[in-house]
């Protein structure tokens, strides 16, 4: 059981006036006196800090039991009826949830302090992060395993209709350490009256010592005055606490063991072989740059139920009792396109074997969309390079009609992760095949007339866009073949981005009409990023560029970041750099273009060119104004993200050749700021909020 109290468990506990010991102190609390309580939800299904809203605060190990058979020792117990229900009544199905062992690293820590002044109390805004450190902040992160403090960032739901739906969100800065424990308090806040906000009656009778006859209230209290404890040393009391509670970071067996898993069997399988393929066109191309574009099919194993098709999921069984691990279930046969460069014959007709790329298309696209077409055009203006690429199947161009159908009902959410995660196979099987001598090198369409190979086989690396890059970062964790990668306009932790994405715009009307009420979108949010952690960076950043999974290598990868994206938000991207500890090009900015008190807090710079620290942050300012600091998406002049994804300037090819080649990051804005010259608001643009390309 987990601090949840059942049965004859619970009515002991009350017999025996709640002298159980504390989980670290060893002593029984010293009661000073009694308190009424009447509880608004059965204490079996939601938390009582919660008050009205059952699911709050969030995380939380109150909806955790005990399990000595995991990596943290204890397992996410959700009940259905503490999940969001739709329009139509039904509660999300906690199952695929409750194989976790602990909660997502990114996770938005969400609580309602109903009429919370956030400026008033001092929270540490988005733009000043350094505050969620400070001494005497109103809200402490602290990781009870180390005993340190961490940083965020706390924002009011903008988008609420009204207090009663207002959602405190506390964000990580950095990602939350795998298998941790974290203790939340909140201390010292008031209302947008100037009154101070007081504790809720559950939460006062722990910290005042007051006893109840609750026997599930009284069954938690050891393990809250284990968090009082926990808190006093690190110089947090009790007294002025409006709040505490703590949760379990899942860990990284738990976040990565079904894609290693399979990548492991799927290679095993493979051995020395190369994957089966079939070239089913090749065509001269009529773009820039490009000689030839050629379209194919591969075999890859497939751990899907069964076509694999949308809406299938990992063939795993179903439940806490049944192994996380995948089975093989055939073969899924995917789709490739690659884009071979003008560069890759010379005039006199030999070959001048290419560099090889795979590609990661963008949000809900495809293999054959203008992603690839547009950037392997630019990029062989300025490198010999063929790019590969499949698609992102669980979130690509097939699975739309599902998507509105999971944001219905979102019990079938877990086909979006468990689909992405068969989709990083099919990534890993085609860079196989474009490395191997009997892969595509050994198909006329990718050799000379006389059947030179027009492939140089020494080496791949990944290029990818967008969602190519949120997806792209966990693929590369795991990646086996290539070291390096440029991911632009990346950022991990879809449940952050979601209401900072104008691309989230032509899917609101389905999910605000499933999940009428705002909270109950937001936790169901909050909920499948746990999920969602597994197909994509934010399960798998802390492996990434250090500590990298078992027989694989740390990669090293630039981050490029378009200041001002309507559609990934610079703050996920700047979340991401300082999990993976990128250094950022400096100067990132010109003065007085971030909003922020200290613009990249904590990011480490480097301004030595060329630099070969390992990974980097760079920042593109194409004269779109600052992103709003609210959780919404900013919408002010021109969406910069295509001009970094789609169409980068020269400059960028030239970064992300340099570095992809040898690892070096080189100067490519003449020791300033990297911006496009005449844009609005940068050093020499003109005045005005637009942007320019």
């Amino acid at each position: 059981m987990g601090w949840k109290s059942r049965g004859l468990v619970a009515a002991l506990v009350l017999l025996l006036g709640a002298t159980a010991c504390s989980q670290g102190s060893g002593r029984p609390p010293d009661l000073k006196g009694k308190i009424d309580i009447t509880l608004s939800h059965d204490p079996a299904v939601c938390d009582p800090l919660g008050g009205e809203r059952c699911l709050l605060p969030f995380p939380n190990d109150y909806f955790t039991v005990a399990d000595h058979l995991t990596a943290t020792g204890r397992r996410v117990d959700l009940d259905q009826a503490a999940t969001p229900a739709n329009a139509s009544g039904v509660h999300i199905d906690p199952t695929e949830l409750n194989r976790n062992d602990g909660f997502s690293p990114g996770s938005a820590i969400a609580v309602l302090l109903e009429g919370l002044d956030a400026r008033a109390s001092g929270l540490a805004p988005v733009t000043d992060l350094a505050r969620s450190l400070d001494e005497d902040a109103p809200i402490v992160l602290l990781d009870a395993t180390t005993g340190r403090r961490r940083p965020y960032y706390a924002e009011l739901d903008s988008r609420a209709p009204d207090d009663a739906h207002r959602l405190l969100f506390v964000r990580p800065a950095e990602n939350l350490l795998e298998g941790h424990r974290y203790v939340v308090a909140v201390r010292d806040v008031v209302d947008r009256a100037g009154t101070a906000i007081g504790p809720s009656d559950v939460f006062r009778a722990y910290r005042d010592r007051l006893r109840t006859d609750v026997a599930e209230v009284e069954a938690r209290r050891p393990h809250i005055e284990d968090l009082f404890s926990t808190l006093r040393q690190a110089g947090v009391g009790r007294g002025d606490l409006v709040l505490a509670w703590d949760f379990t970071v899942a860990s990284g067996r738990n976040l990565s063991e079904r894609l290693l898993a399979m990548r492991d069997d799927a290679f095993q399988q493979l051995g020395d072989a190369a994957p089966a393929f079939t070239v089913t066109a090749s065509r001269p191309s009529s773009r820039a740059n490009l000689l030839r574009e050629v379209e194919g099919t591969f075999e890859v194993p497939s751990y899907l139920t069964s076509t694999g098709g949308p809406g299938s999921v990992l063939n795993n069984g179903n439940g806490p009792g049944s192994s996380p691990i995948p089975e093989r279930n055939g073969t899924y046969t995917a789709q490739f396109i690659c884009t071979v460069p003008t560069s890759a014959v010379e005039a006199d007709g030999t070959a001048a074997p290419t560099r090889l790329a795979l590609f990661g298309h963008g949000l809900l696209g495809s293999a054959a969309r203008g992603d690839l077409y547009g950037v392997s055009s630019r990029f062989s203006a300025a490198t010999n390079t063929t790019f590969c690429a499949t698609s992102w199947i669980g979130m690509s161009e097939e699975d739309v009609p599902t998507l509105l159908a999971v944001l219905g009902d979102m019990s079938a959410f877990r086909t979006v992760p468990d689909r992405l995660q068969q989709s990083m196979i099919n990534f890993l099987f085609l860079g196989r095949l474009m490395l191997h001598p009997d892969g595509l090198s050994a198909d006329p369409a990718f050799q000379t007339a006389d059947g030179t190979p027009l492939l140089d086989q020494r080496s791949l690396s990944f290029f990818g866009v967008s969602q190519g890059s949120i997806v792209g970062g966990a693929l590369n964790a795991v990646a086996q073949d290539w070291q390096r990668a440029f991911l632009s306009v990346p950022a991990m932790n879809f449940s952050t981005l979601v209401d900072r994405s104008i691309d989230f715009d032509a899917f609101a009307f389905a999910f605000d009409r499933a999940y009428p009420d705002r909270v109950d979108r937001q936790m169901a949010l909050v909920l499948a990023q746990t999920l969602w952690d597994r197909g994509e960076t934010n399960g798998y950043a802390q492996h990434l560029t250090r500590r990298p999974y078992q027989g694989t290598r740390a990669k090293e990868v630039m981050l490029l970041e378009a200041f001002g994206d309507h559609q990934v938000a610079n703050v996920a991207t700047e979340v991401m750099a300082r999990t993976i500890d990128a250094q950022l090009r400096a100067p990132g900015l010109a003065d007085g273009r971030s909003p922020d008190v200290e613009p990249f807090w904590r990011i480490d710079t480097t301004s030595r060119f060329p630099d070969r620290h390992g990974s980097y942050l760079v920042v593109w300012d194409f004269g779109t104004p600052a992103p709003p600091v609210e959780n919404v998406p900013n919408r002010a002049g021109e969406d910069p993200h295509n001009w970094a994804g789609r169409t980068p300037p020269d400059e960028v090819l030239e970064l992300a050749t340099t570095f992809l080649d040898d690892g070096a990051l080189v100067d490519t804005c003449g020791g300033g700021p990297c911006y496009t010259p005449g844009a609005a608001g940068t050093p020499g643009g003109v005045p005005g909020d637009g942007g320019g390309g």
